[in-house]
């Protein structure tokens, strides 16, 4: 068990990525809240009960809940019902905020989560374009990777799922319009795609990390500033909501272990 010291020395990789996630939420004030996947989750709950509490959250099945249990705890408190049915009306009609993960990010911010190798015949089918095409084109999206690597940055997604800002805008002003490519946050660090060209941008680098390593990790021309900062530690404050609130099993470590 991680100790909930707020020495530096005790800050993990998952607590500093946790608190990149709940950072891209923390200025979007009464909106809903979409995590897919743990770390995504752990960040969002950690921004509702910091950064932002007026962020709206659901148990991912058909609540909303008034609370903000630990992860994978059943919600005691609920405000709300929003069955998976109008969970599509939110989507197409409402204030949402989707962190989604990417099994291919390329250089535009366009996503990948169908099948890897030519659309004719992929080598591998992963779980289909989901909700990604009308997240992308309808609300405010971020992505999650836990491994970034050359083989998830790529130069040009195999199949596009989520729409980035320059395949939106060459769509036309439907597509556009709502079209948000937020953050992406790694194990590495953290990204936006306001680059040059509507291109993926470096905006900070985790504790430890390099710029020179994320450039490596990234199989397409990074853009990268002058001066590239330190994604910034979570506080005391934060760290104790994360290791004894919202996750005291340590199930973030499944996703960023512990190195």
């Amino acid at each position: 068990m991680v100790s909930t010291s707020s020495t530096d020395d005790v800050v993990t990789r998952a607590d500093v990525c946790a608190a990149a996630i709940a950072d891209a939420f923390k200025d979007d004030g009464e909106i809903f809240g979409s995590p897919m996947g743990l770390l995504p989750m752990l960040g969002v709950r950690l921004a509702k009960l910091t950064s932002n509490p007026d962020l709206v959250l659901s148990d991912g099945e058909s609540l909303f809940l008034a609370g903000v249990p630990p992860l994978f705890a059943k919600g005691d408190v609920v405000e709300g019902w929003i069955p998976f049915r109008r969970v599509f009306d939110v989507v197409a009609y409402g204030k949402r905020h989707v962190m989604m993960g990417a099994t291919q990010v390329d250089r535009h911010g366009n996503q990948n989560i169908s099948a890897i190798g030519p659309f004719a015949q992929p080598k591998r089918q992963l779980l289909g374009s989901r909700g990604a095409p009308g997240n992308t084109v309808n609300n405010r999206t971020s992505y999650w990777v836990p491994k970034h690597s050359p083989r998830v940055f790529v130069e040009q997604v195999d199949i596009v799922s989520g729409v980035g800002p320059k395949r939106a805008k060459e769509a036309g002003p439907a597509a556009a319009r709502f079209n948000d490519i937020h953050r992406i946050v790694s194990n590495l660090g953290v990204f936006d795609v306001k680059g040059a060209g509507d291109t993926v941008r470096l905006l900070s680098v985790h504790p430890g990390v390099t710029v020179e390593e994320v450039v490596e990790a990234t199989g397409f021309a990074l853009d990268v500033p002058a001066e590239v900062p330190t994604t910034r530690k979570p506080t005391p404050e934060e760290l104790v909501v994360i290791r004894e609130v919202l996750d005291p099993k340590g199930l973030r470590f499944k996703e960023v272990p512990d190195a």
